[in-house]
Order: structure tokens, then sequence, then C-alpha cells
């Protein structure tokens, strides 16, 4: 058994708690699980920044200079 599939102190898979860890510190974007014969071999996360309104049009306006 992989130390990814090896439960931790809780009795619950060690992937479970990451997969926890990664998503809780996230505010916009993706969390994949990816299983290779029905384990979890990968975990994979997407962060994304999101611009509000005004910071937008800034961001834009210097892209045209």
């Amino acid at each position: 058994m992989s130390a990814i599939q090896s439960p931790n102190f809780n009795g619950e898979p060690e992937w479970f708690s990451l997969v926890r860890e990664k998503v809780e510190g996230l505010r916009f974007g993706v969390v994949q699980i990816v299983v290779h014969d029905r384990k979890v071999t990968q975990i994979e996360r997407t962060e994304k920044t999101r611009l509000d309104g005004a910071s937008a049009e800034t961001a834009s306006r210097r892209e045209t200079r």
C-alpha cells in the first residue's frame, strides 16, 4: 500500500486529507482526483484569480497600449 493510500491518524486515507487541504486553501478553482486501478494516484489543483470589474478594466487598458 502506498503512502497516499494508507490511513492517517483519523482512520481516513491520506489522499482524503490532501484533498481537504487543497479545497480549504482554494477560493476559485478546481481540485481533480486521478484514479488508476481503483487507487488515487494524483491530486491536481488549478487555482483561478478573479478580478473585480475595476481591476479588469485597468488590466484591459494596459494590454491595449
